[in-house]
Formats: structure tokens, C-alpha cells, sequence
């Protein structure tokens, strides 16, 4: 009996180690896999994200070519410790590059807020789910298009000899306006194009929360007796609140960058509407293409970064007094 209750005890003890071994090789093979699915993106993140960081060198050197090995030119390059930087402060377009560039961006991150929730809360009403849809492509649909491409399209509305709105000038009687050479209408001429092209995507990404909201919710409020305009103020925006805040933290993230196919493209570089449209990007690419100075660009861009980078944890860590579970982080 011994004997028998000792080999019982064995084999159990076998079949327990094989099946652990067993549990062990399943789980080896698929975190191989889960691992496999995910380097192509590790891959690009560290060659397009973290590799070029070693550029953040320029911003501190007066770069030279010595040759045609781009990473022995910077090696050679003298240092020239904060003179990169000095350019963007010095210079008499300084004050109005960052006004307008903050100037825009704090304006376009209340709009897009503001419009973006109202057309998710309108999108969520329609019933009729064809109808739904096509209205959501519509509205996505410009997020994807080149800044080019959009810069045509205006220019066919302002061209100065056959835009459409000249010819509807033309034919009220009114003189036509040099849109080109005008630069007070430039500011809304912006704020529609940003606001046209980049609002969908906000929208969709707000009316994915409105979805997730338990139906059950609007149905208790309406047999309280609470109107449809009641029920958006106490149920949905409550639930948009975690949404709205995390596109906010990430928005003042950037708000000391400028979208540069905007700035650039849109009002064709015209050098009379630099007083509305010029912000630091454009400065920086038309300063680095007049005097090809890399390392002052870099150090730009630098600036730009770090700054954003001090926005977003400062953002933060209001939010996180405020609101922990609203927080990015």
C-alpha cells in the first residue's frame, strides 16, 4: 500500500511540474509574440525619436562643415555655449513672433474645445445611423489633408485675380481686397482654416466618450423630468471631463510651437502679412534659409520643446491638486 500511495504521489508530483512547465512554455511563447508585435514600432521610436536627440548638440555649437561626415562636423564645430538662443530674443520680430504664436494657440485650444464637444453632443443626438456616419467623414476627412493642398483651396477663394470672393466683390460693385497684401483679415482667415482641418478630430475623439456613457444614465434624468439641455449640462459634460482635460494638458504642451504648414503655406509666406501670420516656426525656418545656420534652428526647436515640457507637468500638476483622476499622469 506504501508502495502504491508513494507512486501515486510521484506521478502526481510529475503531471503538477508538467503542467507547470507546460503553463511556463505558453506564457514564454506569448510574450515572444506580444514582444514580436511590438519592436516595429520600438524600432521607429528609438531610430526617429531618441537616436536624433544626440542633434541636440548643435544647439550649444557653432556648426561648421569640415567634410562631408555630418557627425565629424559636429564633433569639430566649436562650442558656443547660449549664443544659439540669443537670436530669438534680440532680434526687433521677437515680441510679435511669440505673441502671435501663443496669441493663436491659446485662442484655437478654447475654440476647438468648445466647438468640438458642442458638434460630439449634436453628433451623439442624430439617430439615424447612415446619416451619423457620413457627417463624422466629413467632418474627420480635412485632418488628413496636406497643409498644401488646403493652401490651394484657399487661394482659390482669395486669388487675386480670379478668387471667388473677388469676383463676388467684383460683382457687388465693391473695390476687391489684395487678400495677399492685407493682413487684417488674416487672424479669422487662420482661426477657420485651423479650426475647419483640425476639429474632427477632436470631435470624434469626444464623441467616443459620449458612446461609452451608460444609456441608463439619460434614462433616469429623463424620467426625473430633465430636458435635453439638462441632461448634456449634468450627465454628458461630467463624463467629458476626464476627455477634455487630457487634450487640454497635451494642447498647452504645444503652445509654444506654431503649426508650420499653416503659417507657412496658407498665406503663401507673403511677406506683408508677417505682422499676423509670422510665429516662430516660419521665423526659424526663413532665418536658417537666409543664413543656413543649423545650430540656431536647433536650438529653436530646443526651446521650444523644453518649454512645452514645462507646460505640461505645470498643467498637470494643477490638475492633479484639483482633480487626481483627471490627471495625465
Amino acid at each position: 500500500m506504501k508502495t502504491q500511495t508513494s507512486s501515486k504521489a510521484q506521478t502526481s508530483a510529475k503531471a503538477q511540474t508538467s503542467s507547470k512547465a507546460q503553463t511556463s512554455s505558453l506564457k514564454r511563447r506569448k510574450t515572444l509574440i506580444l514582444t514580436t508585435m511590438m519592436l516595429p514600432g520600438a524600432i521607429w521610436l528609438v531610430m526617429l525619436r531618441y537616436v536624433p536627440m544626440f542633434g541636440i548638440v548643435l544647439a550649444f555649437k557653432n556648426f561648421k562643415v569640415y567634410g562631408q561626415n555630418f557627425v565629424k562636423n559636429i564633433f569639430l564645430s566649436e562650442w558656443n555655449g547660449l549664443a544659439n538662443f540669443q537670436f530669438m530674443f534680440k532680434t526687433s520680430d521677437a515680441l510679435r513672433m511669440i505673441r502671435n504664436t501663443l496669441g493663436y494657440n491659446v485662442a484655437w485650444i478654447i475654440l476647438t474645445m468648445v466647438i468640438a464637444v458642442a458638434f460630439a453632443i449634436m453628433l451623439n443626438e442624430i439617430t439615424k445611423k447612415f446619416v451619423a456616419k457620413t457627417y463624422q467623414t466629413l467632418m474627420f476627412f480635412p485632418y488628413f489633408l496636406s497643409w498644401v493642398v488646403v493652401s490651394y483651396f484657399v487661394f482659390a477663394f482669395l486669388a487675386p485675380s480670379d478668387g471667388m470672393l473677388v469676383h463676388f466683390q467684383k460683382g457687388l460693385g465693391v473695390t476687391p481686397i489684395d487678400w495677399y497684401n492685407t493682413a487684417g483679415p488674416w487672424p479669422v482667415i487662420l482661426t477657420i482654416a485651423a479650426l475647419w482641418k483640425n476639429t474632427g478630430y477632436s470631435c470624434i475623439l469626444y464623441l467616443a466618450a459620449i458612446t461609452g456613457i451608460d444609456t441608463s444614465q439619460y434614462e433616469a434624468a429623463s424620467i426625473d423630468g430633465a430636458t435635453k439641455w439638462q441632461q448634456v449640462l449634468y450627465v454628458t459634460l461630467p463624463h467629458l471631463r476626464t476627455m477634455i482635460i487630457i487634450l487640454l494638458i497635451m494642447n498647452v504642451g504645444r503652445i509654444f510651437n506654431a503649426d508650420f504648414g499653416l503659417f507657412y503655406s496658407v498665406p503663401m509666406n507673403s511677406g506683408p502679412l508677417y505682422p499676423v501670420t509670422q510665429v516662430i516656426d516660419t521665423y526659424v525656418y526663413n532665418a536658417m534659409t537666409s543664413m543656413h545656420d543649423i545650430g540656431m534652428s536647433t536650438a529653436a526647436g530646443l526651446l521650444q520643446n523644453v518649454i512645452g515640457f514645462i507646460c505640461i507637468m505645470a498643467a498637470n500638476t494643477i490638475v492633479n491638486k484639483v482633480d487626481k483622476e483627471s490627471a495625465l499622469f
